[in-house]
């Protein structure tokens, strides 16, 4: 091709790129670096009357419900198929409308099954969602959904949010937020709650303080897709269970178990679909490497110094300077070295993977408190990699595929600490209180994906994600809306083109 028809090329594939992003079809995403979080400012309420709080109220409210109308169809088909083990003649509401009112618990941030009751049931919260959700046609009580879920099988109720994430990929409303073509699945566990006696067989157990005490607790798996726009959208989860523990001679569940058990379920529900796995150094193993191989993933682990002693010893010997780069990254400077193709052995030396390896070293200064002086931090980062580094590739594997793991220890800061009541159990039933926990999940992802809208990403920006829940908790609570526009939303939802800001 010649260098004529080639610029010709350009040009033409840059108009019609610039077309779509008119039209809406595409968007840029902008790589940004690293920056300090800014704080919310300290000022007084930027509203001037009580016209212009309402209508901030009605505006921020509509937006968010424009997502959930787009989105809980597709939930609702996929859950109408949740068996129904309640006897006909006795059945007051539908399971549908079971399904929506635990949704729209944790929508808008009940703290207890006790406090839904109480603030569900008032009539301008009633109005508002009658007008909003008009297949909730009764007003359950949260014991009958307690009871509903104690006996389904609210496995379906997962597999509900994940026909919902695989109509987003088959649609392209997130393709624009991938890594190099492929979704980074972050995977790590965390602990939901505690208790001192043993309600369920399934709970695990540990020893706590002098006197050994014995502890029980339920530990999950969560699987959560990052996105390069800042979304972190929960997936799937796999509990611990000890339901097959009988004595300290039989061994209990742990992470390594559950996480192959996960992995078979995301593969069996997703067998072509492109993957990157960031996992933390628990996983730096052989049995999680073939893993990930068998199963055609790139993968981005954690590598503790502790960890893979034999493969450190490799990487010691053959790091050369000629595979090694240095980048600024905002404020931070970054030196990799890498080392490709080193054969771990395990098992036994039965059994051996080959790996990549990257380390990072950060640094960057700070102003230290009430001297202002400055002094250098250092930071030292490992990977295990399933492709080689190359000087192309590895900013790009480090920094947008490694270091996107923290995004779930920050789900699970807000899932904890910001209104979702994720240690909370909501029911000493095990099945029930798994279904409590997906439902849990559903919301969330309803809420990632709304404030990720152009109008409330705005007002994120402005107040915070806290403030932004509490004023649609108290649009729903306060007054009663204006149902004209509320009407027009419901009945135009699958109108609405759902797009996401950078």
């Amino acid at each position: 091709m010649s260098k004529v028809k080639r610029l010709q090329k350009q040009v033409e594939h840059q108009a019609r790129h610039e077309e779509k992003i008119r039209t809406g079809e595409a968007a840029y995403v902008r790589y940004e670096p690293r920056t300090s979080r800014r704080a919310q400012p300290n000022r007084l309420s930027q509203y001037k009357s009580v016209t212009e709080e309402y209508e901030d109220r009605q505006r921020s409210t509509e937006e968010a419900l424009k997502v959930y109308r787009r989105l809980l169809p597709t939930l609702l088909r996929r859950m109408s198929h949740i068996p129904d083990l309640r006897k006909p003649g006795k059945v007051k509401h539908q399971k549908t409308v079971l399904m929506v009112y635990g949704i729209l618990m944790f929508v808008f941030q009940m703290s207890s099954r006790r406090d839904a009751n109480k603030t569900m049931s008032q009539p301008i919260f009633m109005e508002n969602m009658r007008m909003m959700f008009p297949e909730w046609e009764t007003l359950p009580h949260a014991d009958t959904l307690n009871r509903f879920l104690e006996r389904t099988d609210v496995n379906t109720i997962q597999e509900s949010l994940i026909d919902l994430f695989k109509t987003l990929i088959r649609k392209k409303k997130l393709k624009q937020e991938t890594v190099n073509g492929r979704y980074v699945l972050a995977i790590d566990g965390t602990q939901k709650f505690t208790r001192d006696r043993c309600w369920q067989s399934e709970y695990m157990q540990r020893h706590v303080g002098a006197n050994k005490d014995p502890q029980y607790y339920v530990y999950v798996l969560e699987a959560v897709v990052t996105l390069e726009n800042g979304m972190a959208l929960p997936l799937m989860s796999e509990f611990l269970s000890n339901e097959d523990y009988r004595d300290e001679s039989t061994k209990q569940d742990c992470e390594t178990k559950a996480f192959r058990r996960l992995a078979a379920k995301i593969k069996q529900r997703f067998p072509k679909q492109k993957f990157c796995i960031v996992l933390d150094g628990l996983y730096a193993n052989g049995p999680i490497v073939r893993t990930c191989r068998q199963y055609n993933w790139d993968y981005m682990i954690v590598l503790k110094q502790e960890c893979l002693k034999s493969v450190w010893r490799e990487y010691d010997v053959l790091k050369t300077e000629e595979d090694r780069l240095v980048c600024q990254w905002g404020e931070r400077k970054q030196i990799y070295h890498w080392v490709n193709e080193i054969e771990y052995e395990y098992d036994n030396n039965r059994k051996r993977e080959m790996v990549h390896v990257v380390t990072c070293q950060e640094t960057w200064q700070t102003t230290v408190a009430g001297t202002g002086q400055k002094q250098e931090q250092i930071l030292q980062y490992a990977w295990l990699s399933n492709v080689p580094l190359t000087k192309r590739n590895v900013f790009s594997r480090c920094t947008r595929m490694g270091r996107y793991r923290w995004k779930i220890e920050n789900n699970f800061l807000i899932e904890k600490h910001h209104g979702y009541q994720y240690e909370h159990c909501y029911a000493k039933n095990w099945n029930a209180m798994l279904g409590y926990h997906y439902l849990m999940n559903i919301a969330r992802f309803f809420h990632v994906l709304a404030f990720k809208t152009d109008y409330l990403a705005r007002k994120v920006a402005q107040t915070g994600y806290d403030k932004t829940l509490r004023l649609l908790a108290l649009a729903c609570t306060g007054s009663v809306m204006n149902a004209d526009r509320i009407n027009v939303i419901v009945s135009q939802a699958d109108r609405y083109y759902l797009s996401f800001v950078a």
